[in-house]
């Protein structure tokens, strides 16, 4: 019968400096550790995909029949909170879908009023005759102005 232990079957080794550093390779490689970068490769393309759908410009066709003088003139719209993109973007509305009253608008989209911000006003004429308005939704529920064109200048 032999002395396992003396033979080293089972005896402590001591440690250095370089299985400490190993070790923690063994921990990160372990059943965690296997699924952390599928899971963040997931993550990323769901988050992706979800982000791609909060973008704001959009064209229904409703102005595919624009001459290229009004379109220029849609693309270079502006308020004081920057530009309004492009006729693709802005909704046109109906009178009973807006309204004004001392000296401030607001408007009905998706049946909630929403105050336009006075910097939100586009002040040139009107070309078009119609209300239109560029509503942005924040991605969390919420909806604000980002420029609004009174169907009459008053």
């Amino acid at each position: 019968m032999s002395n396992w232990i003396d033979s080293g079957g089972g005896a402590p080794r001591a440690w250095s400096d370089d299985d400490w550093d190993d070790r923690g390779l063994e921990q990160a490689q372990g059943r965690s550790g296997r699924w952390r970068a599928p899971l963040i490769i997931g993550f990323a393309v769901l988050s992706l995909g979800l982000a791609s759908q909060l973008g704001h410009a959009r064209d229904r066709g409703q102005f595919a029949n624009t001459t290229p003088e009004l379109r220029a003139w849609f693309n270079a719209l502006k308020s004081q909170k920057g530009p309004c993109c492009s006729d693709a973007d802005g909704s046109a509305i109906s009178d009973a879908d807006w309204e004004s009253g001392n000296g401030h608008y607001r408007v009905r989209i998706d049946g909630e009023w929403v105050n336009v911000p006075d910097e939100a006003v586009i002040t040139e004429p009107n070309r078009i005759g119609r209300t239109m308005v560029w509503p942005i939704r924040d991605g969390v529920g919420g909806l604000y102005i980002r420029c609004f064109l009174p169907g009459s200048m008053t």
